[in-house]
């Protein structure tokens, strides 16, 4: 299949790359001339403007908008939207506010163009590992961009299907699935990444503890040297808290058990953030969570070992730097 592409920072080029391996077309755009020419150089279509991308388009033509969440993304659903036909197709594949998926989606339906949101998650690493997404829309529109999406996820592999089991929809074994109505695949993602923000203080406190049983505070005969490379190895075999984002972990420390390279200033999405306001409006308790999203505020005053380790599995995971909220 075709695809127009819009962004190519960090996930935008190498969504591209990936589906030209799997042997699909993509025209290309994006501000930087630099990043055009990149992805060019691997087999894609170039445009120097959003126009010129359309315009190449077979129709019916889809557009894929991988941009930052806000006025990034709205505005270019807005200039993208002026230069298609009824029955093309808009993907956010971003990290966008769901109601604004929802109201986008309304009004370019007046248009009888088609707005897909796809909670996109893989961060650098989706060239190689394939994107798990989480898309909301029209069924019939995201059965006829299948292909796209299946090439773009990480496909079976070699993890067992779940036991018990059942029925012929097999998308999500693959990696992908179709969520619901336009709003709420960005707001399975959301959801994702509020727990993901548990997950990652989880082992951040946890391997500060590991660290602190060394300190000077404690009596002499209480302190433990451990190594941290190894725990985190071992860990990763047959544990039952072993994942990905373990994985980040013994590779950071690995490199520097000290983590001396980061600050420990943690920045936090929007997601997380969205997740304790979802949470609140369906009066659902979320301690962890929020807890989470408070550390990363605190870490921004004061800096821990847990907080380096956080900036750590952050960058490892998405090329994430330092800083405030992003």
């Amino acid at each position: 299949m075709q695809l127009g592409i819009i962004g190519l920072g960090k996930m935008g080029g190498n969504i591209a790359r990936r589906l030209m391996q799997k042997k699909h077309d993509t025209v290309v755009f994006d501000r930087s001339s630099e990043a055009v020419a990149a992805i060019v150089k691997h087999g894609a279509t170039g445009a120097e403007s959003v126009a010129e991308l359309v315009k190449k388009l077979d129709k019916p033509r889809t557009v894929w908008l991988m941009l930052p969440q806000g006025e990034p993304t709205e505005d270019m659903v807005s200039q993208v939207s002026q230069l298609l036909d009824a029955d093309d197709v808009i993907i956010d594949g971003g990290n966008s506010f769901y109601k604004d998926d929802m109201r986008r989606a309304t009004e370019l339906t007046a248009k009888k163009i088609h707005y897909i949101d796809v909670g996109t998650s893989g961060g650098v690493w989706g060239l190689e590992r394939g994107y798990c997404m989480m898309i909301g829309g029209n069924g019939d529109v995201i059965k006829r961009l299948d292909p796209i999406f299946d090439a773009l996820a990480p496909g079976r592999g070699s993890i067992e299907r779940t036991p018990g089991r059942k029925g012929d929809d097999d998308r999500a074994e693959r990696g992908y699935i179709h969520t619901g109505p336009a709003g709420s695949g960005h707001f399975v993602k959301m959801i994702h990444n509020g727990i993901e923000y548990g997950l990652m203080q989880a082992y951040a406190e946890g391997f500060e503890i590991l660290k602190s049983k060394a300190s000077d505070a404690l009596p002499e005969g209480e302190r433990f040297n451990l190594e941290l490379d190894e725990i985190s190895e071992v860990w990763r075999r047959g544990s039952v808290i072993s994942s990905w984002l373990l994985d980040l972990t013994a590779q950071a420390l690995i490199q520097d058990v000290d983590l001396s390279k980061y600050s420990g200033s943690v920045a936090d999405s929007g997601e997380g953030r969205w997740t304790i306001e979802a949470a609140i409006e369906e009066a659902v308790p979320t301690p962890v969570l929020a807890s989470a999203l408070f550390a990363r505020f605190r870490s921004r005053e004061e800096h821990a070992y847990a907080d380096r380790l956080l900036s750590a599995m952050r960058f490892g995971f998405g090329g994430h730097v330092e800083g405030g909220a992003k």
